[in-house]
């Protein structure tokens, strides 16, 4: 009777994930991606741009939010020239969309513990093949050129005296697209099978998924956390001060830029950067403050304190959300694991969590025009907004948290009961 079940089972069809499943996980992670860009964008005023740019503005934001490159044009006229820069990703576009994909790829492959290297590859082959098409086409819609208005009175009739009329414009880089695009897709497959306690790994990765996947999974819930709190602090503030539409055009498009910068200055990390001219970021008012000067400054929690003291609750949060992740990561670990190497494996999972935040959040935007090559035409043509991490401070304050928050989420996690041997000494 075993025997039979056991055949039976062998030979019971497994879960489809050919080429209808993926269509349908691309599809619908364009879906989000698009709607949360185009509502977003809606909300900041964009609908109005000239031409009918809209659409092209959204798939420009949805490229930049799968890690495409789009890139700034500009032409002022024969007397002047234009230069511009402009990188950053709008992680709320980027999250809705890694979490749909990640979703529809994990789905066929829950409830099984083993799947094989070539299977795996296959399905992964399949939604790249059909992403990459995706990115071509948005890439192929994301093009577009505005005029550029002149705010200063001076500088618009220095502009109509010598023919300046400032323009800029948007292109995508479409085979860089498709590299930087298919590594984030490829990065958001694989952090879904380390999350996932249901999802199937290779069996000669099995080995690995009691150290690795608690504290992927830790750290996920650690970010998201983050963006609840975040989100529940912005309605509040809607609900208070009013911005209803500046508020969804943050929550929709920017909100865990904010809020996982706000995680790394909690634990200690230092940014620098500056705000000039008619640039700005949708953030908060003390942080606009800090970057608002002439030179290059410091942003971290004292300085933010400087001109609100309820910066000092950013390390209360970080403190209480990071031992929370720490005690989870414990808990769904074997009761083998010892709290020094729990303390090891948050420290390493914590430095690459911080790692991952300073390359996405940060910032960088300018745009001038120049007459014959000598300056900028003043601040109404002109404007310029940085916001980088001080790196390696970072990841050493990072390190220092993961291993005393990791040691002590240990100690928490012993007193509850849970899978595995639970160690006779130390």
């Amino acid at each position: 009777m075993s025997q039979q079940a056991s055949s039976d089972r062998s030979r019971a069809p497994r879960p489809a994930h050919g080429w209808g499943h993926a269509l349908l996980t691309v599809l619908a992670g364009l879906v989000v991606m698009v709607a949360a860009a185009a509502l977003g964008l809606w909300a900041a005023g964009a609908a109005g741009l000239p031409g009918s740019a809209f659409p092209r503005v959204v798939a420009a934001v949805v490229v930049m939010a799968a890690g495409g490159s789009v890139e700034l044009s500009g032409n002022a006229g024969d007397l002047a020239r234009t230069h511009a820069e402009f990188s950053v990703l709008p992680l709320s576009v980027t999250l809705v969309g890694a979490l749909v994909i990640a979703a529809g790829f994990l789905r066929p492959l829950r409830h099984r513990a083993v799947a094989g290297t070539r299977e795996l590859a296959g399905w992964a082959a399949r939604v790249a093949v059909l992403w990459a098409l995706v990115l071509i086409g948005l890439s192929v819609l994301a093009r577009a050129t505005f005029d550029i208005p002149v705010r200063d009175a001076t500088d618009a009739a220095v502009a109509d005296l010598l023919g300046v009329s400032p323009k800029v414009g948007f292109r995508t880089d479409i085979p860089l697209t498709l590299v930087l695009g298919l590594i984030w897709l490829a990065g958001i497959l694989v952090l879904a099978l380390l999350v996932s306690r249901s999802a199937p790994l290779p069996g000669r990765l099995v080995r690995f998924q009691e150290s690795v996947r608690p504290a992927a999974y830790a750290m996920v819930a650690l970010l998201l956390g983050y963006v609840v709190v975040g989100l529940v602090v912005a309605l509040v503030v809607m609900a208070v001060r009013g911005h209803l539409a500046d508020t969804f055009a943050v929550i929709l498009l920017g909100l865990p830029n904010l809020v996982w910068l706000a995680y790394t200055l909690g634990l200690g990390a230092s940014w620098e950067g500056k705000v000039d001219g008619p640039f700005g970021l949708p953030m908060p008012q003390m942080l606009d403050s800090v970057l608002r000067t002439p030179d290059i400054s410091t942003v971290n929690v004292s300085t933010l304190a400087e001109h609100d003291g309820r910066a000092w609750w950013l390390v209360v949060a970080a403190a209480v959300l990071t031992v929370a992740a720490a005690f989870l990561m414990a808990v769904r670990s074997p009761a083998r694991i010892r709290p020094w190497q729990h303390a090891v494996h948050m420290a390493v999972a914590l430095v690459l969590t911080v790692l991952t935040i300073c390359l996405v959040a940060r910032v960088s935007a300018h745009y001038g025009v120049s007459l014959l090559g000598i300056g900028d035409l003043g601040g109404g043509l002109g404007g310029e907004l940085t916001l980088r991490p001080r790196l390696w401070s970072a990841l050493a304050v990072a390190a220092l948290w993961g291993l005393v928050t990791g040691f002590l989420g240990g100690l928490l996690a012993s007193r509850v009961d849970r899978r595995g041997e639970v160690p006779t000494d130390g």
